[in-house]
């Protein structure tokens, strides 16, 4: 019996061996053309001149503001000195929200200066500041389930369990913290929030973003804390004393200021073909150069346009945005839905929020796209596109209202380590995207 069961225990373990040493599906072959394009991109320095030149010669780039129209004009001659056509800009109007002073400290039990950052929208305390006790809910959902009464006049605490993702989905997992928090908070009636930075690093640079206050919710003074000093408050709660907080925020809305999408064309040989867009954000927030977000992500896809404008023509005219104001708001991409959705377009590719890492994954939506197709053509060494985080609030609704309904768009996710690692919150941005470049190559 022993014999038998030993001799089925063999067959069983030859016969799952067999199964793991089966070949693969071969891959599908990549079109020598594609090939060559392809290779030839990744041996080109387009995308990391744009980069270098727009962090170096402009800088941040807040949304509606001077320094966001300097960018403009850089981008319109950096793009006719690439010799693209029809560069023009495409301005609108739209509420301009402008940093103040920021400064935080823990007054009672154990008195500690802490780090952060008012997020894009905030209100304002007194000038002389706001001190109050603080609640402290280790979650969104913590403080969605709050009773009623629990933070009225009080200053709120968020925190969360972030982790840095490959396809930067975690992002999206804990980004209503910020995302709609503030606003919570001020329904239930709280004197301020401040939030865990929605980021991974453990610095003491805490992460900005934007977050939004619907119709008839007044604003209030809503800041993100550094992760380490975010886990310090957290520390000191769990010593089980009361815990008091001064916040100084001042920060003002400034009424109402012009931004602009920078626009630019390869033209097709067929102006009934359509349009295929391509493109990223032109604005970033003020503490960093917005050198991952999104300098990356216009560099990376006008780099690709530029392959095809300067190799063979193509069918569908390629046209490249470089948006205004996606980071308070979608303003640009919404101002070129309004001028342009009567057209007719393909696909839609954003641009990147996480720098130029690897392809991750990809998303379709609309009509069934070429997507796949693509796919196999261009082999496993493509690196284009949109790398942000989805879920993300803004950046991933927004991309469907940028086309018609019916037309079709695709997303392309890089990997997205560095989503949430430094790149809204200051410092070190152009040397992330110099050693991801680096680590690519090699």
């Amino acid at each position: 019996m022993t014999r038998i069961a030993l001799t089925l225990l063999a067959l069983a373990s030859s016969t799952a061996l067999a199964a793991q040493r089966t070949a693969p599906p071969l891959p599908a072959p990549v079109d020598a053309k594609v090939a060559a394009l392809r290779d030839a991109a990744l041996k080109d320095d387009v995308a990391y001149d744009i980069v270098e030149g727009l962090t170096t010669e402009v800088g941040q780039r807040l949304a509606a503001t001077e320094a966001e129209a300097r960018a403009r004009t850089w981008g319109v001659a950096k793009l006719k000195a690439l010799g693209f056509k029809n560069v023009h800009v495409e301005t609108y109007q739209m509420p301009v929200w402008l940093r103040g002073e920021e400064r935080a400290e823990v007054v009672a039990p154990f008195p500690k200066t802490l780090k952060l950052v008012a997020l894009g929208n905030s209100g304002a305390t007194p000038a002389a500041g706001l001190t109050a006790p603080v609640v402290v809910f280790r979650t969104y959902g913590d403080l969605a389930n709050a009773p009623a009464g629990a933070v009225r006049g009080k200053i709120v605490y968020v925190g969360n369990a972030m982790v840095p993702t490959q396809d930067g989905s975690s992002y999206g997992a804990y980004g209503p913290a910020r995302f709609v928090g503030p606003a919570l908070a001020a329904r239930l009636g709280a004197a301020a929030i401040v939030i865990k930075s929605i980021g991974t690093d453990h610095h003491r640079n805490p992460h900005t973003g934007v977050t939004d206050f619907p119709a008839g919710v007044a604003p209030i003074p809503s800041a993100a804390l550094s992760v380490s000093d975010a886990e310090l408050l957290e520390r000191i709660a769990d010593r089980g004393k009361p815990i008091t907080l001064k916040l100084v925020l001042t920060p003002r809305f400034a009424g109402t200021g012009t931004s602009g999408n920078v626009i630019a064309e390869v033209p097709g040989s067929d102006p009934k073909a359509g349009i295929v867009l391509v493109g990223g954000h032109l604005d970033s927030w003020d503490l960093g150069t917005g050198a991952i977000d999104d300098a990356s992500g216009v560099a990376i896809t006008t780099a690709a346009a530029k392959r095809l404008l300067d190799g063979p023509r193509p069918k569908r005219t390629i046209r490249v945005v470089w948006f205004g104001a996606e980071e308070p708001g979608g303003y640009g991409g919404k101002d070129y839905a309004r001028v342009h959705g009567g057209e007719r377009r393909g696909h839609f590719h954003g641009g990147g929020g996480s720098g130029s890492s690897r392809l991750a994954r990809e998303t379709t939506g609309g009509e069934r796209s070429e997507s796949e197709r693509w796919r196999g053509r261009t082999g496993d060494r493509r690196r284009v596109g949109r790398s942000t985080a989805e879920g993300g609030g803004d950046k991933h609704t927004r991309q469907k209202d940028y086309l018609p309904g019916g037309e079709r768009w695709s997303q392309r996710w890089q990997a997205g380590w560095l989503e949430g690692r430094g790149h809204e919150a200051g410092g070190g941005e152009e040397g992330k995207v110099q050693s991801e470049v680096q680590s690519e190559v090699q």
